[in-house]
């Protein structure tokens, strides 16, 4: 094999909390992660020439050591002794910095397609294990589907999947740094948590009215409070019928839960018309394996 083509798909929360801060800086927390279908396509292939060689349709992303994706390939390089040279190319469509793990998916994306591409014969457990060095969510990235995710992110516990649904994504143009959200929220007392166990209880039910009335989020008043254009979509997509709006991760994309394309579709135009935000999606919700 000489080239494989991969999609690297987005994650939302469905729900967020933290529990405390350990000595190493790491949080722990305990999160409902879902995939969802909006994916950067990547393409890696073999060459003549050593090294790793990494490209991108977004100017501004680096495309050295500073980018995920080619630290898991560098990564398994080391590892494997791999001195054949490869190629890598991010087809970028998941916003950047947005709370939707796009830049740990691309790495699991790699690490994934270099396992396969070399015959290294690595487990999906393997390669989580390995994904954990390089980001707390590329395990889950690998995993993939509706997961709890606890301690920092990286004990995964398989959930009875999302029912059907559709999802509403906006990002909006303001760069969050979730380093500085989490100084925040160390900063003050949590005084209300998500009900994780409550989203669990609807998956098992296939109740997507109590998934969506039980979403939380603890990072959201930090990160609202610094950007109020998050509360205004949020507003946006509850007007349009969204069961329930949400930031996802440390922001500053908002996702709306909605049982009915139409409505999405008209929150979305809506979200565009006051150009509150660019980057406006209508997904599904990914539940399948990683093919």
């Amino acid at each position: 094999m000489d080239r494989i083509e991969l999609k690297a798909l987005g994650k939302i929360n469905l729900g967020l909390d933290v529990l405390g801060k350990r000595e190493n800086g790491y949080h722990d927390v305990r999160m409902v992660m879902q995939t969802v279908y909006l994916y950067d396509q990547i393409t890696i292939k073999k060459r003549k020439k050593p090294g790793i060689g990494l490209e991108t349709n977004l100017y501004y992303l680096p495309v050295n050591e500073n980018n995920l994706a080619y630290r898991a390939a560098k990564l398994l390089k080391d590892e494997f002794h791999i001195e054949e040279g490869v190629s890598i190319r991010l087809e970028k469509h998941i916003p950047v910095a947005a709370g939707m793990a796009g830049g740990s998916s691309n790495a699991a994306a790699v690490l994934f397609g270099m396992n396969r591409m070399f015959g290294l014969g690595l487990t999906a457990e393997e390669l989580m294990e390995r994904g954990v060095l390089l980001g707390a969510d590329v395990p889950y990235c690998i995993m993939r589907g509706t997961v709890l995710a606890e301690g920092i992110g990286e004990i995964l516990t398989p959930l009875s999947p999302m029912p059907k649904c559709y999802v509403l994504l906006a990002k909006p143009p303001v760069a969050v740094s979730t380093k500085l959200v989490y100084e925040k929220l160390d900063s003050q007392e949590i005084k209300i948590h998500p009900d994780i166990d409550a989203i669990i209880e609807g998956l098992k039910e296939k109740s997507l009215s109590k998934i969506a009335a039980s979403m939380g989020n603890v990072l959201e008043n930090v990160t609202i409070e610094e950007y109020p254009v998050i509360e205004e979509i949020k507003n946006i997509m509850k007007r349009a019928g969204a069961l329930n709006a949400m930031m996802s991760g440390s922001g500053p994309t908002v996702f709306g839960i909605f049982d009915d394309k139409e409505p999405a579709r008209a929150a979305a135009q809506k979200i565009k018309d006051t150009q509150l935000a660019k980057q406006v999606y209508v997904v599904n919700v990914h539940n399948a394996g990683r093919k």
